[in-house]
């Protein structure tokens, strides 16, 4: 310490300042070694939590580790500028002191949304021990609290700098009314995704559509002004959430079953067989692995066509997936096919019968 001194003396500092600027140099690398052993102890100690079954010690730690690192410099540097605001009487330590603390509020403020962010995409995705939450209602709630955790740090902040919180909430009951009216479609969207959060009508990757309106595809998104569609055609549709209040939602992704229902004109020189075909086609419905054979299963005749004798086919199949679906309902066709073949028929299609008297088919002759 006294050849840094001495040193500091021959380039002309005297022996105070040389002391200040000794004590300043050691906080900061004081400072920087504490930093160092934050860093440090966090690798180690995410490397024991990942060989714990526990994952909540994980989301604590990851959602913690970036905003204490920069609350150790917001303390050292409010710590080392505090010193030297004191040797040089300068009046600036009530303006770092409320620097510091105003800084430890976005810290903490911000610690808390990142815990959450993990929180929710923890409980988004299955675990050891238990199965995922809906992914829905586990960002409904996220975002609720994260707006929580906001209002509560600006109001903070404020009562921080001086304002009365009393007098904000009062303003803020008297301008909510204006604000009501002037952002009526905004209120509306936001109320028609907690509706949509609250109901769970659907969720994220449903196929949804509306026979009110030409909506149709993917849920990619839902926030809380709009909802984003992703169409089969694989353009973007944005709906306000709103549009959900008053109009119908159907939810093919929900469906048990997809039914598989077909009608079939045999000819009339046919008719004497329609009733084995059918006796057949039952059977092999009965028989086949894809139908459902606890929902209904009909099959029957059902008109005298103009130029045919018409059955249908009513049956459900046990998947839902869309393509698979087309796959089984190529074989059932195939297979019925093959049935009216068995039996000595044939499909009808439109044919028209002209029955000449006797005398027009003389006439036509002698022409």
């Amino acid at each position: 310490m006294n050849s840094m001194n001495q040193l500091l003396g021959n380039v002309g500092i005297d022996t105070s300042q040389s002391i200040l600027l000794t004590k300043v140099f050691l906080l900061v690398l004081a400072v920087l070694l504490f930093n160092f052993v934050v860093r440090r102890i966090f690798v180690r100690l995410a490397v024991q939590l990942k060989k714990t079954e526990n994952e909540w010690d994980d989301a604590l730690l990851d959602a913690a580790r970036k905003p204490l690192a920069w609350g150790v410099w917001v303390v050292g540097i409010a710590w080392v500028v505090g010193i030297v605001s004191h040797a040089f009487d300068a009046d600036t330590l009530s303006f770092v002191a409320s620097l510091r603390d105003t800084l430890l509020i976005v810290l903490v403020s911000w610690f808390l949304v990142r815990l959450v962010s993990v929180v929710v995409s923890t409980l988004a995705r299955p675990g050891k021990h238990r199965d995922a939450w809906d992914k829905t209602t586990v960002e409904a709630m996220g975002k609720l609290v994260k707006a929580a955790v906001v209002i509560t740090a600006i109001l903070a902040l404020m009562q921080h700098f001086g304002f009365s919180i009393s007098g904000v909430l009062a303003f803020g009951g008297v301008g909510g009314i204006a604000i009501g009216f002037a952002a009526k479609d905004l209120l509306s969207n936001f109320f028609g995704g907690l509706m949509i959060y609250l109901d769970r009508q659907f969720s994220v990757g449903d196929w949804i559509r509306s026979p009110d309106k030409e909506i149709e595809g993917t849920v990619e998104y839902i926030g809380w002004r709009i909802t984003r569609i992703r169409t089969f055609d694989m353009r973007p549709l944005y709906v306000p959430n709103a549009t959900f209040t008053s109009i119908s939602v159907e939810n093919p992704s929900r469906m048990h079953n997809r039914r598989f229902y077909e009608t079939f004109g045999l000819r009339y020189e046919d008719q004497d067989k329609v009733q084995a075909i059918t006796v057949a086609v039952k059977e092999m419905l009965l028989a086949h692995a894809a139908i459902d054979t606890q929902q209904t299963l009909m099959v029957n005749v059902n008109t005298f066509n103009s130029h045919s004798v018409d059955f249908f086919v009513y049956s459900f199949t046990k998947t839902t997936k869309w393509a698979e679906f087309h796959e089984i309902k190529q074989q059932l066709l195939g297979l019925i096919s093959d049935i009216v073949a068995l039996h000595g028929a044939d499909f009808a299609f439109p044919t028209q019968t002209i029955h000449l008297m006797p005398q027009q088919v003389m006439d036509t002759n002698g022409s």
